[in-house]
């Protein structure tokens, strides 16, 4: 550190040390104003020019040193110098107060910031640098943060002094206004009937709605900036197009129509989306296939003979196929079409904000919500178009059983697979690079699981890179490398990718629109799932930041109601609160976060633990395997987070969502009746553990002195 910053490092610990030593801040107080208000005033009257000299200065200092106080000030600025001084006197005060803050923290801290923390800056110097001025000006007009706290984050970052000076100035007069108002009719109190004066009353309102009035003028200013270069139609043929009919795109268009909007949904494949077609619902029915499989080798296990029955592979696939059709009529397009929702089949392309062209026709609409889901990601080795490859979209029209499956993806989705087609006779391969199965769950999760992999025979390839695919006399090969850097052979028949999905924004004139995406290719949105465009929204795998049915279902709520309802009150999009379940054979569930996740984000925590083995219903019912764990603040019930490995995980842990979504302990839920026997009594067994561990020792030794004594 150089010496020009121990300087004045030095000069700022005395000047903010002087401060509370000597405990100025009671000067700056609205009650020592008022004591001295005549006595002020009569010192102004005397001394103009030099009294707001001295106001000037203290005001400067104050604010540089982001002392508590410039409140106080600003109304007094109006009840000494009136509305129009007070308002000019305020406002250069305080900018130049705000420039100096803004240049001692640059001074002393943005090298280092900057350095420490490039990676994590790069997004917001690149907006500081797109829309600085906009950016900042609506800072200072919405009051959200404290103004100190503004003047020194924006010293962190590549903002011009001269635009900082300007921007707050301009940006901080409307509330200095208000402000300074409201100091003049304080000012004329001089009785506790004065409270209820017209004026005050008025200037208190002022205050109260400055806020939200601000607010709207800035999203009036945003939307015409955006809107600018766009012919807005005098009338609408509908209040919302939905384009894509999967979980988000239903339930919005739903919402909708049940409260009588006009909606159009257009949808260019299949009603129901991934889920139903390609997702949730086929992979839980060969889920299912294949644990019949699996119970039908343990029947001696339950006193049962075991009778040589085989799988008929063809059949499995079949019965998926089956399934789908038997639920595809709740998705259907005469079903939505009887609710209310115009459905249409067809590729849809924005033409602008305000209009979505399908089938040659162009629809004029309010709002338009993007809910396009997501597809199987491939990666980029080489080979891999050569050899032939299957996804989670098309691994259905599989019907020949494979001798061999090689499955790359340690994730939910290879795992289920895996685990799925090991049990229907294939041999199956699992490859992935991270030294465990599911590594975003903690290293026990993974630990019980891959146990059971083993133990039913898929060949686990962990720590293998795979490099390139490869066809060796009609032989189709993976070559990776391992940990050690060796490169390994791996004979295959079918491979199936499980590497992830990717978003899908192409196809529909997005990039016409210059609708920016986020770093993992979702559609960028604020907090109300709103995009660049304010009547644009995006929801469900698109948009993520979570691609699960549920959250896309959840998210579907916000975009329906800010849309259509968002002229009068916008709801924040809440993920406080999200569950989700790995349907391998131990299920994985969990909800909030775990041992990993609060060790990398520096979050203290107690772990309570409950093994499932000794639960008297899972021994019943031969599934007497698995644990589930709760992390809760230390010393205290809250819950952080619960992650539950065993049989119907996904079922158990619907109590510990309520309870981390409305505020319940453990306490709670060790005071509900659980029925017995039933897995659910987990919930209750491990808060009993949890209570064990934090029983009060003190209150217990004097209670076991308490029954001695009785016992004469």
């Amino acid at each position: 550190m150089d010496k020009k910053k121990r300087l004045l490092i030095v000069a700022l610990v005395i000047l903010i040390g002087c401060f509370f030593f000597f405990d100025l801040a009671q000067y700056l107080s609205l009650d020592y104003f008022k004591s001295q208000q005549q006595a002020i005033s009569d010192f102004h009257s005397q001394n103009a020019i030099l009294s707001a000299g001295i106001f000037v200065m203290i005001y400067i200092a104050v604010t540089a040193l982001s002392l508590p106080g410039a409140a106080v000030m600003t109304l007094a600025g109006g009840a000494i110098f009136g509305l129009l001084q007070g308002t000019i006197l305020v406002s250069f005060a305080s900018t130049i107060g705000a420039t100096l803050a803004f240049l001692v923290s640059r001074t002393l801290l943005k090298e280092s910031v900057q350095k420490k923390f490039a990676d994590s800056l790069k997004s917001i110097n690149a907006g500081i640098e797109k829309e600085g001025a906009f950016y900042l000006f609506g800072l200072r007009l919405v009051p959200l943060f404290p103004f100190f706290v503004i003047n020194l984050v924006m010293g962190l970052t590549p903002i011009k002094t001269r635009q900082f000076f300007l921007i707050s100035q301009l940006g901080m007069l409307p509330g200095t206004l208000v402000y300074v108002y409201t100091g003049t009719q304080l000012g004329q109190i001089d009785s506790l009937s004065g409270i209820l004066s017209p004026g005050l009353l008025f200037a208190f309102a002022l205050l109260g709605l400055f806020p939200i009035l601000a607010k709207k003028l800035m999203e009036s200013i945003q939307a015409k900036k955006v809107f600018a270069n766009y012919d807005k139609p005098s009338k609408f043929d509908t209040n919302m197009v939905v384009i894509g009919a999967g979980s988000a795109g239903l339930v919005t268009s739903l919402i909708a129509a049940a409260t009588k909007a006009k909606v159009s949904l257009i949808e260019r494949h299949k009603m129901g989306g991934d889920c139903l077609n390609t997702g949730c619902v086929p992979s839980k029915a060969l889920i299912r296939s294949a644990k019949m499989a699996k119970y039908h080798e343990r029947a001696e296990e339950f006193g049962l003979s075991n009778e040589n029955i085989e799988v008929d592979f063809p059949a499995v696939m079949e019965r998926i196929q089956s399934i789908i059709k038997t639920i595809e009529p709740h998705d259907s397009i005469e079903r939505f079409t009887g609710l209310g929702v115009d459905c249409i089949t067809g590729s849809a392309e924005i033409i602008d904000p305000f209009r979505v062209k399908v089938n040659g026709e162009t629809i004029t609409t309010r709002n338009i919500v993007i809910s396009t889901g997501a597809r199987p990601f491939v990666p980029a080795i080489k080979g891999i178009e050569d050899t032939g490859y299957l996804t989670s979209d098309t691994i259905w029209e599989l019907r020949e059983k494979p001798g061999r499956m090689l499955i790359i993806g340690g994730g939910p989705i290879g795992c289920e697979m895996a685990q799925s087609f090991q049990r229907l006779g294939v041999q199956v391969i699992q490859v992935d690079r991270s030294a465990r199965i599911m590594p975003r769950e903690d290293e026990d999760v993974s630990a019980e699981v891959q146990k059971r992999f083993i133990e039913e025979g898929i060949d686990l390839r962990l720590n293998h890179q795979p490099t390139e695919f490869i066809t060796d006399n009609g032989q189709k090969v993976l070559l990776c490398t391992d940990i050690d850097g060796t490169e390994q052979r791996i004979e295959y028949d079918v491979l199936l990718l499980a590497v992830g999905r990717k978003a899908n924004t192409e196809g529909f004139g997005l990039d016409k629109l210059n609708i920016p995406l986020t770093d993992k290719g979702t559609i960028e949105v604020n907090e109300f799932l709103q995009t660049r465009f304010p009547n644009i929204y995006a929801c469900g795998d698109v948009a993520g930041p979570y691609q699960f049915t549920h959250t896309a279902s959840h998210q579907a709520w916000y975009t329906a109601v800010n849309g259509l309802f968002g002229l009068f009150k916008k709801f924040k999009a809440d993920y406080r609160v999200i569950p989700w379940a790995t349907f391998s054979d131990p299920e994985v569930a969990r909800v909030g976060i775990n041992e990993q996740e609060a060790k990398a984000q520096g979050i203290a925590y107690d772990v309570s633990r409950y093994d499932i083995d000794d639960l008297d219903r899972a021994i019943a019912d031969g599934e007497a395997h698995g644990f589930i764990k709760v992390l809760t603040v230390p010393g205290k019930d809250k819950i952080l987070g619960v992650t539950i490995v065993g049989h119907h995980a996904g079922d158990i842990i619907a109590e510990y969502v309520t309870a981390m979504k409305h505020g319940l302990g453990l306490n709670k839920i060790l005071g509900t009746i659980h029925i017995y026997p039933t897995l659910a009594e987990t919930n209750k067994f491990v808060a009993g553990n949890w209570k064990k561990a934090n029983a009060p020792e003190k209150v217990l030794q004097f209670l076991e002195k308490f029954h001695a004594w009785r016992r004469g």
